[in-house]
């Protein structure tokens, strides 16, 4: 995991040193490079008795490359890298036994969630009203994301604790279609998942009942440079 962040670290920094050698104030300006964001998460496609409790919620930043189309650069593609972790407090309990994996619904308990741990490849359509000398646009962005999981941990309290590390049936490839529209700083950020997050391999405790699970997440993103 660390390694995976300090590559990430590298590629942005690599990214802001190669647009610091361009002015913003010609025709060849590029905005909205490195991104921040927060966002609340809600599970669906879940079988019926598995809710959610608490604050599901995930950060995310990185880098994405702008690649203006036209001569007035307010419309193009952007490609870019970036990490995200994304945890959910829900009723599923997720426990190893005997190195079997296994899934259950829990009502009683004081604390339980499972986390994803995520290298992002957001890779965008954009459209804004900006020019070289005007900070504060309108600007709506969509694509998809594709998803790496390169860490995965479950936790659950409840007279002790159990934890999981590295849950096999989890997705390790995830994508989704993203949405970015707004004014300025304040951004409302959209992803849409279109795949599991669990394989065919994540059984209830039900005959022939699979975990599955989908998530929508609704936040903010900022934009840096």
């Amino acid at each position: 995991m660390k390694k995976c962040i300090i590559i990430l670290i590298v590629f942005v920094a690599n990214g802001a040193l190669a647009q610091s050698k361009d002015s913003i104030s010609d025709a060849h300006y590029l905005e909205d490079q490195f991104y921040i964001g927060a966002t609340y998460n809600s599970l669906y496609n879940v079988p019926d008795g598995i809710d959610q409790n608490g604050f599901s919620n995930g950060i995310f930043f990185g880098y994405i490359k702008d690649l203006p189309i036209n001569d007035i650069r307010n419309f193009g593609f952007g490609i870019g890298l970036g990490y995200g972790r994304n945890t959910y407090f829900q009723d599923l309990k997720i426990e190893v036994i005997n190195d079997v994996t296994t899934f259950e619904e829990v009502r009683s308990f004081d604390r339980n969630k499972f986390s994803l741990h995520t290298i992002e490849l957001p890779i965008e359509i954009r459209w804004r009203t900006s020019t070289a000398t005007k900070y504060k646009f309108w600007r709506i962005y969509s694509g998809v994301k594709l998803g790496y999981v390169f860490a995965s941990n479950a936790k659950l309290k409840k007279d002790g604790t159990i934890k999981v590390r590295g849950i096999e049936e989890i997705n390790k490839f995830q994508y989704g279609l993203t949405m970015g529209v707004g004014f300025g700083t304040w951004n409302v950020n959209v992803y849409y998942g279109l795949n599991d997050i669990f394989s065919s391999d994540a059984i209830l405790n039900r005959p022939q009942v699979l975990v599955r699970g989908r998530d929508l997440r609704i936040g903010l993103i900022f934009y840096i440079l």
